[in-house]
């Protein structure tokens, strides 16, 4: 079935996204190291939601100080990042975009040097260098989840991502692999769930079943097993607590890396799934126009952009406006991406990714 991207999506919750782009919670260090929003990650931001992003999605926030996962990141932790958040959120929607915050906790992917001891993680681990939470602990992650959330309310967000992907903290509990824990929250996948349902089930009570949630998941990678996140899918969409469930591909057109899964793509093995009132959206090389209408056709609700949002704050209209678009060509230069809203931590960040950032300065890519 053929969806426009211009057309609407409304969510089990009520919210109404005006169209079918979600920004990516995307790290880009731009924020203060004791987590208060900086303006240049305002400016990143609200640049988004002025680009017409259906729903500006923040980078990962961490619930906990000693959660933080990179230099720069953006906070939740406390009531002292409350004002910032007021402002950005109210900057987001001030363009009519939903503005949602997503709660992080890196879990075992701390840095020590950043958090000044050791990370923590499900059970101890030898190569992070990271000690197994006692079962106090766990309680404790699970309410200061679900008090970012309440925080996340108050600063006046439409609604929080949980973050249970990419080898961070709630993704290391649903590994079978990284969580040899023996009490409630290890062994089965229904125990090492467990703290994702509590967290989603906290947060519906707290906030109320009118604030938008959703769930980031990948089903690869950090010890993830393809058919447990299927499961765990299932699980949500019966449930239907959530409004919405953001699968990191990495790939969408690629195989699942498990050959006895490869007898279709990663992405329908998600799509073949009744998602029932629950949104479905992907993330993970959509690039321009064509690849947007191959993944809404597929049955995905929504896109998730990551790219090609740091490349163009409107890439939104530009695909809207026109079927054949395709992004600038990388490298860039420096004041290219300046131009598109990101300050100087964030364009020395994507110097790690290779051809991404022109090396001189001259501005071969001065081009809307």
């Amino acid at each position: 079935m053929s969806i426009s991207p211009e057309i609407p999506v409304t969510f089990a919750c009520g919210a109404t996204m005006k169209n079918r782009f979600m920004l990516a919670p995307l790290t880009n260090q731009q924020s203060h190291e004791d987590g208060r929003l900086s303006d240049d990650e305002f400016q990143w931001l609200t640049m988004r939601a002025k680009g017409q992003f259906g729903l500006v999605m923040t980078c990962a926030a961490h619930v906990q100080a000693v959660g933080k996962g990179f230099s720069g990141q953006l906070g939740i932790f406390s009531d002292n990042h409350i004002e910032g958040h007021q402002t950005l959120s109210a900057g987001i929607k001030a363009h009519g975009s939903l503005a949602v915050i997503q709660l992080h906790h890196a879990g075992m992917r701390s840095p020590a040097e950043l958090i000044k001891t050791s990370p923590v993680c499900p059970s101890d681990n030898l190569k992070y260098g990271a000690r197994g939470l006692s079962l106090n602990e766990v309680i404790q992650l699970r309410d200061n989840f679900i008090q970012a959330a309440v925080r996340a309310q108050k600063s006046g967000y439409d609604g929080v991502e949980i973050h249970g992907a990419h080898g961070y903290i709630l993704s290391q509990f649903l590994s079978p692999e990284i969580n040899r824990r023996a009490d409630n929250y290890g062994g089965s996948l229904k125990n090492r769930s467990r703290i994702l349902f509590e967290i989603i089930n906290g947060i519906r009570a707290a906030c109320g079943d009118k604030f938008l949630l959703g769930i980031r998941l990948s089903p690869e990678k950090f010890g993830m097993k393809l058919p447990e996140i299927k499961d765990l899918c299932q699980r949500l969409i019966d449930e239907a607590k959530v409004d919405f469930i953001d699968i990191s591909l990495w790939d969408v057109f690629k195989l699942p890396e498990d050959q006895h899964h490869q007898n279709q793509t990663l992405l329908e093995h998600f799509t073949n799934l009744d998602f029932n009132r629950v949104k479905l959206t992907v993330a993970g090389k959509i690039k321009n126009s064509k690849d947007v209408r191959t993944i809404l056709e597929a049955g995905v609700d929504f896109v998730t952009i990551g790219r090609s949002a740091i490349l163009h704050h409107d890439f939104p209209m530009k695909v809207m406006a026109n079927p054949e678009f395709e992004p600038v060509e990388i490298p860039v230069t420096k004041r290219y991406l300046r131009n598109e809203g990101l300050g100087e931590r964030f364009i020395d960040y994507l110097k790690r990714w290779p051809d991404f950032v022109e090396k001189d300065d001259t501005d071969r890519h001065n081009r809307s």
